[in-house]
This record gives structure tokens, C-alpha cells and sequence, in this order.
């Protein structure tokens, strides 16, 4: 019986995903290329990369609300970790060799970090990519016994946390008087997107390394 139950799901599937082909190949040609449409209008993004132009600019409001996202996973962590707080375990003393090598890696990563946010308005990087090496920098640290986990975020830290999605809201709101929400001036384009690519920087990194830091702590 689970053999015939089996074969009719399977069965299913494989229709489904005919027909969905099959729909997609009956789409008309888009109208409108957005490659083309992206490279006519890269000399007024205020980048020179295509990608940096769409995440910051083009589509900068599915940006904005993926940092959203990301910081509201991090606070439901955090709430999770007031009830584990009572399960806490206590991290295992690292090797010697494993901090000594953390702590020549780390400003490593963290130079690494400033380069790939600095060259992503010309090639590939950006925020979200040193971001992501600042967090791995946070976790290695973590793991060498260098940097202990967190209970609750302070003052300070909170600032850190929300500084990037703010300094996005705070030029995505001073576009306003042109009519429209997250207009960069052409003038103006370059160092504000940098600006917010800096700010999302250090918020993407201390997010990323927030949601394992912040359950450090209390998971086995």
C-alpha cells in the first residue's frame, strides 16, 4: 500500500513540474531586459557594478527589508535565550595553537572585511559579503574562547545592531522631497550609498554573528 501511496505522489510531482515547465516555456518574451535596462542606467546608479546597483539602488527597497529580516530573526533568537538561560553550557577551553591563530586570523578578516566593502562598488563585494566575513570572524573567536557569548545585547551593542537598517531608512527618507522614497541625487549617489553600505557593514556582520553567539551559551 505505501508502495502504490509512493509511486502516485511521485507521479504527481513529475506532473506538476511538466506542467509548470510547460507554463514557463508558454510565457511571452519579457518586454523589457533588465540587463540592458540595468547597464543603460549604471553612470547615474553611483556604482560601477551591476549587482551593487541593483541591491542599492534599482531594488534597494528588497534590500532594505531583507536587513529588516535578518534583525528580527536575531531578536527572536534573543527571546529564545531568556527561557534557555537556565540551560546554559559553559564553552570548553580552547587549544592554545587554535587562539593564538584566531587572534593573528581576526584582523585579517576584519582588513578583509573594509576591502571587500570598499571594492564592491567596482566588483564583486559589498556589505553583505564583509558582513558575512566580520560574523565568521565573531564565530572563530567565539570557538577559540576568546570572546564570550551573549546574554543580552547592551546599549552599545543594540546601536550596532539597528545602525544599519537606520542609516537605510534615514537616506531612504531623505529622498522624499524629490517624490520619491530611497531616490539617491545623481550627485550624491556614491557616498550614499557607501555610507549605507558601511552602516550594513557592521549590522550584517554583528547580526550574523549575533545568531550564533546570542545561543552559544545554552545550546549543547
Amino acid at each position: 500500500m505505501k508502495a502504490w501511496r509512493t509511486a502516485l505522489i511521485a507521479l504527481l510531482c513529475t506532473g506538476l513540474a511538466l506542467a509548470l515547465g510547460a507554463a514557463m516555456r508558454a510565457l511571452p518574451e519579457f518586454a523589457v531586459r533588465l540587463p540592458v535596462e540595468v547597464t543603460a542606467n549604471l553612470d547615474v546608479s553611483g556604482v560601477a557594478h551591476p549587482v551593487t546597483a541593483v541591491l542599492l539602488n534599482f531594488r534597494g527597497y528588497d534590500t532594505l527589508l531583507e536587513v529588516a529580516v535578518l534583525l528580527l530573526a536575531l531578536l527572536g533568537v534573543f527571546a529564545l535565550s531568556r527561557h534557555a538561560s537556565g540551560h546554559a553550557h559553559p564553552a570548553a577551553p580552547a587549544h592554545p595553537v587554535l587562539q593564538t591563530l584566531a587572534r593573528l586570523l581576526a584582523p585579517l578578516m576584519v582588513l578583509v572585511a573594509g576591502y571587500l566593502l570598499w571594492i564592491g562598488a567596482y566588483a564583486p563585494g559589498g556589505a553583505f559579503q564583509a558582513g558575512a566575513v566580520l560574523a565568521a570572524a565573531g564565530v572563530m573567536l567565539r570557538l577559540a574562547g576568546l570572546l564570550p557569548a551573549w546574554a543580552q545585547p547592551g546599549r552599545l551593542l543594540r546601536g550596532g545592531l539597528a545602525l544599519g537598517l537606520l542609516v537605510f531608512l534615514a537616506v531612504a527618507v531623505a529622498g522624499l522631497p524629490q517624490g520619491e522614497l530611497l531616490h539617491y541625487p545623481p550627485v550624491l549617489a556614491s557616498p550614499l550609498i557607501l555610507l549605507v553600505e558601511a552602516g550594513l557593514t557592521l549590522s550584517i556582520g554583528l547580526t550574523l554573528a549575533g545568531l550564533y553567539l546570542a545561543s552559544a551559551g545554552w545550546r549543547q
